[in-house]
């Protein structure tokens, strides 16, 4: 009787403390509201209500309260709960509308909810341009693409997009991706003959399948989503996608975790039309094209060095003026508001034949 009533003491005090948690949710909520209604009054041409500094701000902030009380939760689950909160009080204001590449079940999908919370609207598109498109026609607020993967590197279509475009990135979600082998309900598992899936997703999977299914087709499609709505009525296919695609089209997994590298993982940006504030944590992402001369490339590199401002990424792509000519994505850490990134772009600028800001933005959080 004793441990019971122990037991119901514990109970009546989390439910005093649901209790508080809702009030308190539910003053966020109506100050939201609050600085929604500030927001228009303002008389701006266009009301921003969703700031990407703002919210790596305040999740940090919440992150960092986490560590000093030893809370029991992880920083990065106590981050997820006040993302969820967050995505559902900026709802208040103006629900969030995102593009991606579609269709539903995509990893992408599950970037857009990482980044989002499930309080924002996901409307699918069937290829990356046309997720540019949307945002720059103002249909939808933002959009998420896949830039690059941890194993098989970027993904080109969405490096070329930015090129004519003036879109903004304004922020960044790395998610980690794990591969599952999925089949329908009429699919006789002993005798897989083809196996669908997007290219990146079967480069991720190439030794699992050599190891598994040696003899079996593989089949590239637009996305994993697409991948998994194909097998739907085929007896001997399977597709390679997440779980969430497993749960929308109501496929069984088989396989589990089935990529090659245990680290793989998914880079996405976001775009949008709004250049961001510094955060005081920031990544600056550039497109340059370099003159045609001897030592060109280390006349644009020269200057973060000397100053100390740090590279993270250089890729290179073909330039569409010519032959040969090649154009060069390079992210840097910091925003293009500090000094010293301030100098450093000035000197690339000069040394370049070309050089776009694509954006300045905080380096996530989750």
């Amino acid at each position: 009787m004793s441990d019971k009533k122990t037991l119901n003491d514990l109970r009546d005090e989390i439910d005093a403390i649901d209790t508080q948690l809702v009030g308190l949710i539910s003053a966020r909520a109506r100050c939201a509201q609050t600085v929604a209604e500030v927001k228009k009054a303002s008389g701006e041409e266009t009301t921003v209500y969703y700031r990407p500094e703002r919210e790596v701000q305040v999740l940090k902030k919440v992150m960092a309260v986490n560590e000093q009380n030893g809370g029991p939760l992880t920083n990065e689950e106590m981050a997820r709960l006040f993302r969820e909160i967050m995505s559902a009080c900026l709802a208040l204001e103006q629900p969030i509308k995102v593009s991606f590449l579609g269709p539903e079940g995509t990893f992408t999908q599950q970037a857009v909810t990482k980044h989002f919370g499930h309080s924002a609207v996901p409307i699918p598109m069937s290829a990356i341009d046309e997720v540019f498109r949307e945002v720059e026609a103002g249909a939808v607020n933002y959009g998420v693409v896949p830039v690059e993967n941890s194993t098989e590197g970027v993904v080109t279509h969405t490096l070329d997009s930015f090129v004519d475009s003036n879109i903004h990135i304004c922020g960044e979600v790395v998610l980690r991706i794990h591969q599952n082998l999925l089949v329908s309900d009429v699919t006789d598992v002993d005798k897989i003959s083809r196996i669908y899936s997007h290219p990146q997703s079967l480069a991720q999977c190439r030794k699992w399948l050599d190891a598994n299914y040696p003899n079996a087709e593989r089949v590239p499609v637009n996305s994993n989503a697409e991948a998994a709505k194909r097998i739907k009525g085929e007896w001997s296919s399977a597709a390679i996608a997440g779980i969430t695609a497993s749960e929308l089209y109501d496929l069984k997994v088989i396989a589990e975790k089935i990529e090659d590298e245990p680290d793989n993982s998914t880079r996405f940006l976001v775009i949008g039309s709004q250049k961001v504030p510094p955060s005081g944590d920031d990544k600056t992402s550039l497109v340059i094209s370099v003159r045609n001369k001897p030592g060109a490339l280390h006349d644009i590199l020269e200057p973060f060095r000397r100053l100390g401002v740090d590279m993270t990424r250089l890729q290179s792509r073909p330039s569409r003026i010519s032959a040969w000519n090649y154009i060069f994505f390079i992210d840097i850490k910091g925003h293009k508001e500090d000094e010293l990134v301030q100098m450093a772009l000035s000197e690339v600028a000069e040394a370049s034949a070309e050089l776009k800001i694509l954006g300045s933005y905080p380096v996530g959080v989750l």
